[in-house]
């Protein structure tokens, strides 16, 4: 049988990891599978239409991206000249949106692939009888390929993670947290084939990768937690170790549990961080998701400062049913701990989205649109990042609950210019919002608060207060107009200061890839 063209595409989105479901496709068909002709593009390459594809696979990652994901669909169908059989679309989002996916018209036709790839090929891939390779019905799954990552030579974007040995010691969750997809996608919790199989078979093919990360959904949760740990160690993963370059260099590896640990897990019992301690785990990522969980965070926390585990990444889920109160508690703690261990815990927050929604639309019952793009402004400063700098966290969010509302009500210049409008030539305007803000009770700031939030109102240069009866309102409502191009370009420069002061130390590995920083809605 002749070799056959197969298409690779990722979605020209910015991501930070390589997409792992393609590069196991591509070992199916690659040299040492099917042998057939694989190209691997992201994004709409112009080049993909100089060849007849026989068939074309698309990845998809986060829901949200569902815009830029059709994009993508819509130019592969250009690309394999309409010809909706040979398309393939499977990944995260269509797993969690396969319904709305199915149903366009446009894409009848189009086999939209829902879950693991983990049954025989024919079967995970939905293949008719007329279609090649049909009758593999004895081949390895494709979810137990090695990843092909010679195909990450074929494209131009480098991705923040590469160097790294990429896999699972176990899929599925013991949780049914209804804010999470992995239920849905991976079902319950089950340990995988020896890890040791995977990174040997890689550093065969595509030589010693320098970390290892493991995109397990709750690790600590495995039944053979100790005997994982013990063989990561034999893999050459052991605290403090090095990878040893052909010309005398060494590089520190590390091990990153890339989804987090589980703090009701940890605080049970400190065996588990002892028994993590023994890795070059860097950093090790806890989830906070919201207040009630703050004593067996904290218990967690204090355990891994116990064996020497100091660099911690925190996730913190906000806008689900969480309060800016319930957020701004769990910055301060991590600020609190950071001061009393002597460590540094660096936040993530991370706004909550349904996995079944195809936009960054949703506003949880506790927030307003307006208090969530202040927030997401605050962040933009530092890349999403809240820093473990005590000074630089009361100067960002204030020095209590009610400092942090009284700030997510700010107009959002004051927000993102804040230091010229705290200390330099924007100090006077300042202090008048502040004063007239002053006079105004709890219920006409939420009455602002829902004013300023309303789909008509945002982002508008003028606040004139049309419609508005209560005279605070109407009388702060002029502070609310944008910032003219000459005050920005006059005041950027200032914070350009705030970002160095806030990020310099993190590298753009450990920046999360769904933060919706740039989301203007």
């Amino acid at each position: 049988m002749p070799k056959k063209n197969i298409l690779l595409i990722e979605p020209g989105y910015r991501n930070k990891y390589p997409p792992l479901g393609l590069m196991k496709l591509a070992q199916y068909h690659g040299p040492e599978g099917k042998n057939d002709n694989v190209c691997f593009i992201k994004g709409e390459d112009s080049s993909a239409f100089e060849k007849n594809w026989d068939r074309i696979y698309i990845t998809t990652l986060f829901s949200f991206e569902f815009s830029r994901i059709a994009k993508t669909i819509e130019y592969a169908l250009k690309v394999s000249g309409g010809e909706r059989k040979k398309i393939f679309v499977g990944g995260i989002a269509v797993s969690l949106m396969h319904e709305l996916f199915a149903k366009e018209k446009r894409w009848e036709g189009i086999r939209f692939i829902t879950g693991l790839l983990s049954d025989p090929p024919p079967k995970s891939l939905q293949l008719r009888k007329e279609d090649f390779y049909s009758n593999d019905m004895n081949g390895k799954p494709v979810e137990d390929m090695i990843p092909d990552y010679s195909i990450l030579d074929q494209i131009d974007y480098e991705y923040p993670v590469r160097d790294a040995y990429f896999t699972y010691a176990s899929r599925g969750c013991v949780r049914t947290c209804r804010f999470c997809g992995v239920p849905k996608l991976e079902g319950s919790q089950r340990d995988t084939p020896s890890i040791s199989g995977v990174v040997e078979g890689i550093a065969r093919k595509y030589g010693e990768k320098k970390d290892l990360v493991l995109m397990d959904n709750n690790f600590t949760a495995s039944h053979n937690f100790q005997e994982i740990v013990a063989e990561i160690q034999s893999l050459g993963f052991s605290k403090d170790a090095k990878l040893k370059l052909g010309n005398g260099r060494s590089l520190k590896r590390r091990v990153d549990f890339n989804q987090g640990v589980d703090a009701r897990i940890l605080c049970k019992n400190e065996m588990f961080l002892k028994e993590l301690s023994k890795l070059c785990v860097s950093p090790l990522r806890i989830a906070f998701d919201h207040w009630g969980l703050r004593k067996q965070y904290e218990q967690s926390i204090r355990f891994a400062h116990k064996f020497d585990m100091n660099k911690l990444s925190n996730y913190m889920l906000y806008n689900f049913y969480d309060t800016p109160e319930d957020l701004f508690k769990r910055m301060e703690l991590n600020i609190e701990l950071n001061e009393e261990l002597g460590i540094r815990i660096w936040s993530f927050p991370m706004r909550y989205q349904p996995t079944n929604l195809p936009n960054r639309s949703h506003i949880g019952k506790n927030w307003t649109w307006y208090q969530l793009r202040s927030f997401q402004i605050i962040l933009q400063a530092t890349h999403g990042v809240v820093s473990g700098n005590p000074s630089f966290f009361k100067y960002a969010f204030g020095n209590s609950t009610n400092e942090f509302r009284e700030i997510l009500l700010y107009p959002h210049r004051y927000i993102f210019h804040r230091k010229w409008f705290r200390e330099h030539g924007g100090q006077g305007e300042f202090d008048d919002f502040k004063n007239h803000l002053s006079r105004m009770s709890e219920s006409d700031k939420n009455e602002l608060l829902q004013y300023l939030s309303l789909p008509e109102n945002r982002y508008l240069a003028k606040k004139n207060g049309n419609g508005i009866r209560n005279f605070q309102i109407k009388k702060i409502l002029p502070f609310y107009k944008r910032a003219t191009k000459p005050e920005t370009e006059e005041i950027y420069k200032l914070q350009e200061d705030i970002r160095q002061q806030s990020t310099c130390t993190l590298g753009e590995d450990e920046f999360v890839e769904d933060a919706g920083l740039e989301d203007n809605e």
